[in-house]
């Protein structure tokens, strides 16, 4: 693709499908790891689960500004290898990661300001306030750790390098299922086949879970920084004089950045107004919230890992102005993700009750989980188009459009839909208001796809 020669039909799907099924393997991980966490906080009971449910939505605002922060150098990357500048290529790496270093520890800092606040701020019981506090104050240690994945894990796919990435997070999955069980409950035997075993346990509970969050990225994110340095074929260090800062290289990371810096605070801050709105309604319903978004996340994985393809895709055919190709392939990618996650929908409206009994061993969290599960089900193909024109833009380098389209669907539609849902219907009332919201969001922008054109 980067040397201008033709791909058939065949040869786009592909392409495709080797760069999206390692990402969405990559995602898969993720999720898993979500999964472990809520399921090992959940028989710990409601209020637990409720306490790490209470901040999630803060945590999500803090990740997509780092976020935001990367895709500034990882775009960049992207643009440089399509057009074949491999020594701009690593200079865009040393830099971003200069600047991951410096935004991440900026970040953690306002975050363990305000960690003892929060949970106040948003409405929590008091019951729960303090493991919420707790949680969110030990998690914000591992924001810079964060911010180097999302920087170093972007290089390396947006030159095509999706196995590696995909590898370390399932890594970084297991080591954190392994600490979950170490940290959060105590010294115990369990059974197993034909023996009881040991298990040595710390019986941290809530601050356990945040721990093995901690380590399990700190070595994850060690072994990818090494990687990337030292044996990426592109991106390994290399004696090629120094290269500093340059004014175009800073405007063009801040024209990629402060967008979708803005973008991701209007979701994130939209999203922490949709916990406000939940919150009131009780520890159940606020449980049944948390679980209910963890057990959605495996419906839009393979959204998310497109997405991470598209991104990948379509920056490298920008940089090698390779625009009617670009165009081509960003339709293949939406019809794919619509079409993948329509079938993960069907599958999350029959499984539904069976997803969040994995999750929470509490009656009343399972049935509600399991119906508003079922409402949200109708959204997803919708959802897939989103997600993945948005990557699709970062590709561009235009992060402007996915930032004011957000910023209608959410803030003019989902929040006050939820808050006006909410006192009548409760949680049920607020999830139909996301699925609404998100059917919405979709349609928008296919039309700005459509409309779409590249300088």
């Amino acid at each position: 693709m980067r040397e201008g020669e033709t791909l058939t039909g065949r040869q786009h799907v592909l392409l495709i499908f080797q760069l999206s099924i390692p990402a969405i393997l990559a995602q898969l991980s993720t999720i898993i790891l979500e999964y472990a966490d809520a399921s090992m906080v959940g028989r710990l009971g409601a209020g637990e689960s409720a306490s790490i449910g209470l901040v999630t939505s803060t945590t999500w605002l803090i990740g997509g500004i780092c976020s935001a922060a990367a895709a500034g150098y990882t775009i960049q990357v992207a643009h440089s290898i399509g057009g074949r500048d491999y020594k701009k290529a690593r200079t865009n790496v040393r830099h971003g990661l200069l600047v991951a270093l410096l935004v991440g520890a900026l970040i953690m800092a306002a975050g363990l300001l305000i960690s003892g606040k929060l949970p106040v701020w948003l409405g929590g019981d008091p019951s729960i306030c303090g493991d919420a506090s707790l949680y969110f104050r030990i998690l914000m240690l591992h924001v810079p750790l964060m911010e180097f994945n999302h920087m170093a894990g972007g290089m390396l796919q947006c030159s095509g390098e999706m196995r590696v990435p995909g590898f370390l997070n399932a890594l970084m999955c297991f080591i954190n299922i392994v600490l979950n069980a170490l940290l959060i409950f105590p010294s115990g035997t369990i059974r197993i086949p034909w023996t009881q075993l040991y298990l040595p346990g710390a019986g941290l509970r809530v601050a356990g879970a945040a721990w093995g969050t901690v380590l399990s990225e700190l070595i994850c994110v060690s072994l990818m920084l090494l990687y990337l340095l030292f044996r990426s074929p592109l991106h390994r260090i290399r004696n090629e004089g120094r290269s500093p800062f340059s004014k175009d290289e800073i405007k063009k990371a801040l024209s990629i950045s402060i967008p979708q810096g803005f973008e991701s605070v209007i979701t994130g801050s939209a999203y922490v107004a949709f916990t406000a709105i939940v919150a009131p309604l009780g520890t159940i319903a606020l449980a049944a919230n948390s679980f209910s978004i963890t057990a959605e996340s495996l419906c839009y994985m393979p959204g998310f890992g497109i997405g991470i393809a598209a991104t990948t895709l379509i920056g490298q055919c920008y940089g090698a102005r390779r625009i009617d190709l670009a165009r081509r392939l960003s339709w293949l990618l939406t019809a794919l993700s619509m079409i993948v996650m329509a079938c993960s929908g069907l599958l999350m409206y029959i499984f539904a009750p069976q997803m969040i009994g994995l999750l929470s061993p509490v009656p009343e969290v399972r049935e509600l989980g399991s119906t508003i599960l079922r409402i949200e089900a109708f959204a997803e193909p919708f959802y897939a188009a989103s997600i993945v024109i948005s990557g699709i833009f970062r590709g561009y380098g235009n992060t402007l459009n996915s930032s004011i389209l957000n910023l209608i669907s959410m803030w003019a539609v989902r929040i006050p839909l939820a808050a006006y849902l909410a006192g009548r219907s409760g949680l049920r009332g607020v999830w139909t208001a996301m699925c609404i919201e998100l059917i919405f969001r979709g349609i928008l922008f296919i039309v700005r796809l459509a409309r779409y054109r590249a300088k």
